[in-house]
């Protein structure tokens, strides 16, 4: 018998036959400045640009990102590849109000700040030591290093904006909360 789900309080056992197909395709941040932004995301963190789409009447930029895995497999056509992208699992949506990098001032709440709320997005890696000297590289702000505090092998970074973002190598964690 295959694996399914764990069984916890509120967990329902099985999936309902009405969710079928239903697939986590992304999660959004509010960004100040895109130019920024995807300088981080596509050359710090290696995504890739799938599309961006411009709501001139609303003054907003969506911007979505993945793996170059992923990116690969993009059709050429603009529509399809609109299309496309909203099939896919695993896409980071950077949302820009234009006029914010602009705003010496301005910032968004990163969600660890109280009140607390949104926590952070996470990405694995091959390598856990080659990815922090790769950080360090470039000079990427740390909240915690793989070495620091109690839950050791997880590494925590921040973003331009500030958002938090786990790093971790999915072979150092198979003994994690036994």
């Amino acid at each position: 018998m295959s694996f399914d789900t764990e069984i916890h309080p509120g967990v329902q056992p099985q999936a309902e036959a009405a969710t079928r197909g239903f697939t986590l395709n992304h999660s959004m941040l509010r960004i100040k400045d895109p130019a920024v932004s995807l300088a981080f995301y596509t050359r710090v963190l290696g995504l890739r640009v799938l599309r961006k789409l411009d709501f001139e009447s609303m003054s907003f930029s969506l911007y979505f990102l993945a793996a170059p895995e992923q990116a690969a497999d993009a059709p050429q056509d603009a529509a399809e590849r609109t299309a496309w992208t909203f099939s896919q699992r695993g896409v980071l949506e950077l949302t820009h109000n234009w006029g914010t990098e602009a705003q010496a001032d301005f910032h968004y709440h990163d969600g660890n700040a109280q009140p607390q709320g949104f926590g952070h997005i996470c990405f694995s890696v091959p390598d856990l030591d080659a990815a922090m000297a790769w950080f360090d590289q470039h000079q990427v702000p740390y909240v915690k290093r793989p070495d620091q505090g109690k839950l050791k092998d997880v590494a925590f970074i921040k973003d331009p904006d500030g958002y938090w973002i786990e790093i971790i190598e999915p072979a150092r964690l198979k003994q994690l909360g036994l």
